[in-house]
């Protein structure tokens, strides 16, 4: 939300990486390790423009996320063990029956019958490279990343977190504008991992350039991604730290 009043306003951003997964920082090449590094910005900076994602009107840095993760955050055992949670459960919820379905419009290609779907502003490379905490190599391409999961039982569920970008229950692909449908007035979408809920039909899209942002010119960089997939990473990044927000409750 921040970053969306600073480009409203014209204003560089600054990003200092002390939250919980820093996915952001980390895409911007800033030290994960060491936030007080982020402040050098103020006295020997440099700026660049970055792409900000739109969900539905709310800005998003990182990804916005559909489907089974919903029924997974509700687990009591989410809490303790998020990601370790998600692994265990993905299979039975990808394939159960009465499962809810997503439609997506992506740039005018029907997606369908899809289980869950994460948008990214800005795409990963490949599937193989969101191992390592899952990196972006560039931040201005002006699209977004789209990856949709599709399996039509518990075998091909597990062939997917098995066999990763091999499965051909995923898809792949980058895209300017992505339109959610899901038969329902409302559906719980994470953006940024926040559990919200919103209206459908939920639409995704990419403002090119609008974000300024100020770097400290001595930062580590961004590293190469390294193949192949970790399922748990990517459910890592999907799912985030996420409260789920009820129906009808005040999002501002």
């Amino acid at each position: 939300l921040v970053a969306a009043v600073a480009a409203e306003h014209h204003l560089p951003f600054l990003v200092i990486s002390a939250g919980t997964r820093n996915h952001f920082a980390m895409d911007l090449g800033l030290d994960r390790a060491d936030p007080a590094r982020c402040l050098d910005a103020l006295t020997d900076g440099e700026e660049i423009r970055v792409d900000l994602g739109d969900v539905s009107g709310r800005p998003f840095v990182n990804t916005v996320s559909f489907g089974v993760y919903a029924d997974i955050v509700q687990s009591p055992e989410y809490r303790d063990n998020k990601t370790g949670t998600a692994l265990n459960l993905m299979p039975d919820l990808l394939a159960r029956e009465g499962v809810q379905r997503l439609e997506a419009n992506v740039d005018g290609n029907r997606l369908a019958e899809q289980q869950a779907l994460l948008i990214s502003n800005n795409p990963y490379v490949s599937p193989d490279e969101l191992s390592g905490g899952g990196r972006r190599p560039r931040l201005d391409t002006g699209e977004l990343g789209v990856i949709g999961i599709r399996v039509e039982n518990a075998a091909q569920a597990a062939d997917l977190a098995v066999r990763g970008s091999q499965a051909t229950g995923l898809t792949v692909t980058t895209a300017h504008r992505v339109e959610v449908k899901a038969g329902e007035e409302q559906i719980p979408v994470a953006v940024d991992g926040e559990a919200l809920w919103l209206r459908t039909p939920v639409t995704c899209s990419v403002r090119p350039g609008a974000l300024r942002v100020l770097l400290p010119r001595d930062r580590p960089g961004v590293p190469q991604p390294a193949p192949p997939i970790d399922w748990r990473k990517l459910l890592d990044l999907a799912f985030g730290p996420a409260e789920r927000t009820a129906p009808g409750e005040n999002h501002a």
